[in-house]
């Protein structure tokens, strides 16, 4: 049976800065085709691609990811319900005691979490509320394990659907994620560097009695690189979460946007290192996600053909090519956003688009290839 999978590369050059930073504090890097690489973790860039979802989606097909559960449904419970203001609480922590999760009091914490994340969608915590106004008939509200689990498992968000669901306590809540997002790494070796700073004392400065020395001094580890990053989306399987051809649509549309211009903000105030890809290469197929890494398994020296960038992106193409033709992968569509002169070199693999009009084609094929579903074939 086919499939629709769609593949997202993106080759993005990023100045002096420290987006993701390990225990440390110095930026992450790893070893790869044995020379250290510089590194963004597919965390940092899933959160990133997921608040930039607060831009192009209503809000009411997004989710909130948070421990304080019972806080969250206790105030949906007033919105709805505000004569039940003193019983909200009680309310909604039965109303999760049934769905299974398990609530503990936290020191000097107002009110009981869970001891996980709890990853819920607006349309089903506004469920787990109806549940609990309904239950509030009874002096000690008795709520159906049943009908609470049911609402959390229906009805997922945009967000819960692309990225998953994992609940420790209540495992047959957890939700597959249709999306998976790869750890950035430069295309090249890098070596991390020091920033030495001091901070002077304005106040001190004037007083012509004080040494005019700094107030404190430090150091911020940095580097510079060009990332190669890639996610893919299987959107069979969003669509088997979500069960909307046209919601599905929206969330591969959204996530190909916001994956591509979003931007993890570890020291965006001290580096100001915000930028847009030098290219993206999105490809859709119906067989298996195919990461283009192995174009880099040997870093890229300072005197590649085309410079970094440059070689970079011919590398890509020429890599992509070579995968489609021996392992008869030719994908089923291909879109590239490549700015200046640079695009020729993706201009055989795929479509050169404006980001708009990739976002576009993407919607418009997803809708294809679910009509028959959304007609009931």
């Amino acid at each position: 049976m086919s499939r629709t999978i769609l593949d997202i590369h993106v080759l993005q050059t990023i100045p002096p800065s420290n987006v993701n930073r390990d225990d440390t504090g110095s930026p992450k890097t790893a070893i790869y085709g044995g020379v250290r690489r510089a590194r963004v973790s597919s965390q940092a860039w899933k959160r990133a691609t997921r608040k930039v979802f607060a831009d192009l989606l209503d809000r009411r097909d997004l989710g909130v990811r948070t421990k304080r559960v019972v806080e969250l449904l206790s105030e949906r419970i007033v919105e709805r319900a505000p004569e039940l203001s003193d019983r909200a609480v009680e309310l909604a922590t039965a109303v999760l005691t049934a769905a299974g999760f398990k609530l503990k009091k936290r020191k000097g914490a107002e009110y009981d979490e869970t001891e996980f994340l709890v990853f819920l969608g607006n349309h089903q915590l506004d469920g787990l509320a109806q549940l609990a106004i309904e239950a509030a008939a009874e002096d000690k509200p008795q709520v159906d394990k049943k009908a609470a689990k049911a609402r959390v498992d229906q009805d997922h968000s945009i967000e819960v659907a692309l990225f998953g669901r994992m609940v420790a306590d209540v495992q047959d809540l957890n939700v597959e994620a249709a999306a998976q997002v790869a750890h950035a790494i430069s295309v090249h070796a890098v070596d991390n560097e020091y920033d030495y700073f001091t901070a002077v004392d304005d106040h001190k400065e004037g007083d012509e009695t004080e040494d005019a020395g700094a107030a404190m001094i430090g150091t911020v580890e940095f580097n510079s690189a060009t990332y190669y990053r890639y996610a893919n989306v299987d959107v069979d399987r969003l669509f088997g979460t979500l069960g909307d051809p046209e919601a599905t649509r929206r969330a591969a549309e959204a996530f190909v946007r916001a994956f591509v211009t979003s931007m993890p903000t570890g020291k965006q105030t001290t580096f100001a290192n915000r930028t847009l890809p030098d290219a993206v290469l999105v490809l859709a197929r119906e067989t298996q996600p195919i990461s283009l890494v192995g174009a880099y398994e040997e870093a890229i020296g300072a005197r590649e053909e085309g410079g970094r960038v440059g070689g970079a992106i011919r590398r890509l193409a020429e890599h992509a090519a070579e995968l489609h033709a021996s392992y008869d992968q030719q994908p089923l569509q291909a879109w590239a956003v490549v700015p200046g002169s640079r695009a020729d070199l993706l201009a055989e693999l795929a479509t050169p688009v404006t980001l708009g009009d990739l976002v576009k084609g993407v919607g418009e094929l997803v809708a294809r290839r679910l009509e028959p579903v959304g007609q009931g074939v």
